[in-house]
């Protein structure tokens, strides 16, 4: 789900993260459920904890909202035809994370 390139670069803006609270990057991935409504924009992992990615995450419920994801528990989500979450292998960010949220507050769904 999560290539060893971009776990670098959630990585690195983990980091920055920490040190920098007005850092504000594009999201590295798109995650989404090719059976079912749910999305997630990751933008960086917690270099204390691995596991646990910050982004944009909507269920589909129409309240989109950014916070903390356990990819463990991404890893177990089934849609109804019972398939994994699945990387959006031609997803290309063109702007930072806080934007993709406020669009998605206004629309009430992840657009992409």
């Amino acid at each position: 789900m999560i290539t060893d390139a971009d776990r670098s670069q959630l990585l690195t803006n983990g980091h920055k993260s920490q040190h920098d609270p007005n850092f504000d990057p594009p999201p590295v991935i798109r995650l989404f459920m090719p059976d079912g409504p749910g999305t997630c924009l990751l933008s960086e992992l917690d270099p204390t904890e691995p596991d646990r990615a910050f982004g944009l995450c909507d269920i589909g419920h129409g309240c989109p909202e950014l916070g903390y994801v356990l990819i463990s528990e991404l890893h177990a989500i089934r849609g109804r035809l019972r398939l994994p979450i699945e990387r959006d292998a031609h997803f290309t960010p063109d702007r930072p994370l806080s934007q993709y949220a406020r669009e998605a507050r206004a629309a009430g769904r992840i657009t992409t």
